[in-house]
């Protein structure tokens, strides 16, 4: 069944359902809901709903499931694979009102919230009230919880805490019928039935609507240590990182950057504190926490010196909150610092962490074949590098063009290592045509097939994570 275009009258029963405040159809909330930060894409909504409850969702999702209208859920738009993109036009389903922490349960350590709260506010308020959220994406001062369980986000931490997933009990969700379910019981362990809420986490919106969240929280720690080490060889930093590991030591971070990220992130900030020697090919970026201080000191100074075995420059101890803050701030802007200097494509691979090192050569060695300059960074403790590629001096032919062969080649070569094509950037709009690199037609057909059953008219963002047919 072809998806329909919006006519007058819809947009009648959308202000009947949410007044005419919040159906918006002027250019300006149009344009912002027509881009998310991957790359330099753009796709025109026919109008943006921003609805307040879940029976105003139930109403929507109805009515758009009878008209065969597609809708496209949306967040704060921070996602980097174009999952909140209204690809076929129609409506923008904006959850920014959904803004709301609803419950802190401090005799069972969860909370439960609406998905339009910012990840970073929902993580200060829990503090204040000593109970810790861990997962924390790069844009978590504007990213919403929302966005972050449909895309099952991970950020720095996850090396020692997890991902969004280890965290999600239960979910309200609408489905594209407009009926609304609870997935799941707010209780640790579950073993009722299909797991319909880890289902939802990640399925990046196509799925259905989430309208409430419980999470589990966990005690929050009291101190930590960063530190910031330097590396002559790139490849001596991925190697350092399994190390640390094979030593004992789980870090709550650990960090990758590249020379080159760190270089523009600092001319993007405009820091000129941190002097990056010319032979330094990479650094580390290396938190530990806990409760004991003085045990901190003694596992910071043990692997201190066991990066003593690689060829290192100067370990710089973050001793202050305001050292930590700098440094923490250049590692969340790399992104934003390579998308000021060029056009870019960011692939997010992941391989087993002691295959770090061959990620980085294959990357490099594809690099060259193909023609594109690349920066990496990323995850390092979870084997998990970003790695974007810069468009420099290849022509337009070849980076419309020929850029796909050396992506694929490197997807393929992810997967043979054991890995995946993203490891928290989902798949979205921008990789949904390598999908078979990662999967073969038997995985793919179940997973088209799950996607019919919850939504089987495909109103909800369609063109998203498997090619259109």
């Amino acid at each position: 069944m072809a998806l329909q275009r919006l006519l007058p009258s819809d947009l009648g029963f959308f202000t009947e359902i949410l007044s005419e405040k919040y159906v918006l159809t002027d250019h300006e909330h149009l344009l912002r809901c027509a881009s998310d930060q991957t790359e330099d894409l753009c796709f025109m909504p026919e109008v943006v709903l921003q609805p307040g409850s879940t029976t105003e969702v139930s109403a929507i999702l109805k009515y758009c499931n009878e008209r065969l209208l597609p809708v496209t859920p949306r967040g704060a738009g921070t996602g980097l694979s174009g999952g909140a993109l209204p690809v076929f036009g129609g409506i923008v389903l904006d959850m920014r009102r959904f803004d709301k922490i609803l419950n802190i349960d401090n005799r069972n350590f969860q909370v439960t919230t609406e998905p339009g709260v910012i990840t970073q506010v929902l993580q200060e308020t829990l503090r204040a009230e000593g109970l810790f959220y861990p997962p924390d994406p790069a844009s978590k001062g504007s990213c919403f919880i929302g966005g972050n369980v449909s895309e099952n986000s991970g950020g720095p931490r996850a090396v020692k805490y997890g991902v969004v997933k280890d965290y999600v009990l239960n979910l309200e969700v609408v489905l594209p019928n407009g009926e609304i379910i609870w997935t799941g019981a707010n209780v640790l362990k579950n073993a009722t039935g299909y797991n319909l809420t880890q289902l939802i986490v990640g399925s990046e919106g196509t799925l259905a609507v989430i309208t409430k969240i419980v999470l589990r929280l966990i005690p929050a720690v009291q101190h930590d240590l960063t530190l910031l080490v330097p590396f002559r060889s790139a490849e001596d930093a991925c190697r350092a990182v399994n190390e640390i590991f094979l030593a004992g030591y789980t870090p709550s971070a650990l960090e990758f950057m590249e020379r080159d990220a760190l270089d523009w992130v600092l001319r993007f900030v405009g820091n000129s504190t941190i002097a990056v020697p010319d032979d330094i090919q990479a650094h580390l970026l290396i938190e530990l926490d806990g409760n004991d201080m003085d045990a901190l000191f003694r596992d910071a100074g043990a692997i201190s010196d066991l990066l003593q075995r690689f060829d290192t420059g100067e370990i710089l101890f973050a001793d202050t909150y305001e050292q930590k803050q700098m440094l923490w701030n250049l590692r969340r802007k790399v992104g934003e610092a390579v998308k000021s200097n060029s056009v870019y494509k960011e692939e997010d691979t992941v391989v087993p962490r002691a295959l770090l090192p061959d990620l980085l050569r294959t990357v490099k060695e594809i690099g060259v074949r193909y023609g594109f300059r690349s920066v990496c960074y990323g995850h390092a403790g979870d084997g998990n590098l970003h790695v974007n590629i810069v468009r420099g001096e290849m022509s337009q032919h070849d980076w419309d063009n020929r850029l796909t062969e050396g992506i694929r080649e490197l997807f393929g070569a992810v997967v043979r290592m054991g890995g995946t094509i993203s490891g928290e950037h989902g798949i979205g709009w921008v990789q949904k045509d390598y999908m078979d690199i990662a999967f073969n037609p038997v995985q793919l057909d179940l997973m088209k097939q799950i996607r019919t059953i919850f939504d089987p008219n495909g109103i909800l963002n369609p063109g998203k994570i498997f090619k259109s047919k």
